[in-house]
């Protein structure tokens, strides 16, 4: 199947410090692209791949699993650590399960972790019925585009399939057991209005990571996709705040560095 127009993996060749980015569940690159776009401004180095099974049609995501989705970060990960000397991981919803995965396995290899409205859980009765419902129901209704701000939309599936949605759950709960593991610094950006992920799922990461540098932001005046609403902005400064904090001289002033590419899939 072919892309949908937004939908593509973007990368930047930078400096020697390295963002890996990870997008949400049922979603695509488009709902980091900003942020990307502002890193790779900053020349970090920049990749932030297209997950399988996202980006064409809900079907596609339907024969997929977590163990496709966080082959290819891991895969990723592995080709910014044989090129670049720091590499900071970072992801929204699912994505930040993703990224403190890839933190708990790879250890001091991660120099540091940004979660924005991570998912740590499914949450609810369906939840528990899913695995019987996936072999009732193909799909429900969609969780994409989240967005507090006028005519900002998220490009994801307008529904959701249950046999992925199964997958997801074992995920969360296997990132869950790995979540003391984590030690790298950390940034938690989360959104109090969230109508996708509960703050429960933050203050559980918070409480279960071992990592001694921590800090948590409320991002007020937005919803889940807060990387397309209106503290977007703060988003994007608070992460190069905190990349140069932690890799000094690695942030260079925007609009210094080369343009990103925009990679087929």
């Amino acid at each position: 199947m072919p892309l949908l127009t937004g939908a593509e993996p973007f990368r930047h060749e930078g400096g020697e410090t390295a963002v890996l980015l990870c997008h949400g569940f049922t979603g695509s690159p488009q709902s980091l692209r900003p942020w990307a776009q502002h890193l790779a401004a900053c020349d970090l180095t920049v990749s932030l791949p297209l997950l399988p099974g996202h980006g064409t049609r809900w079907q596609d995501l339907g024969v997929t699993g977590w163990q496709d989705w966080y082959a290819e970060v891991d895969r990723e990960l592995r080709l910014l650590l044989d090129r670049r000397e720091r590499v900071f991981v970072a992801g929204l919803s699912m994505g930040g399960a993703l990224a403190l995965r890839l933190a708990a396995s790879h250890g001091d290899s991660v120099s540091g972790v940004m979660v924005v409205n991570p998912a740590n859980k499914m949450h609810g009765v369906a939840a528990h019925a899913l695995p019987v419902l996936r072999h009732l129901v193909p799909a429900t209704k969609g969780i994409a585009s989240d967005i507090a701000k006028p005519l900002s939309r998220e490009l994801g599936y307008d529904r959701v399939p249950l046999h992925a949605a199964h997958s997801l759950r074992d995920f969360l709960r296997l990132v869950d057991g790995e979540l003391p593991q984590v030690t790298q610094p950390l940034l938690l950006m989360r959104s109090p209005q969230d109508h996708v992920v509960p703050p429960a799922d933050s203050a559980r990461i918070l409480g279960r990571v071992s990592s001694t540098d921590v800090t948590e932001i409320l991002l007020e005046q937005s919803y889940h996709v807060a990387t397309l609403d209106h503290d977007a902005e703060r988003i994007f400064q608070e992460s190069t705040a905190f990349i140069g904090r932690l890799a000094p001289g690695a942030v260079k002033e925007p609009g210094l560095g080369k343009e990103g590419t925009t990679a087929g899939g």
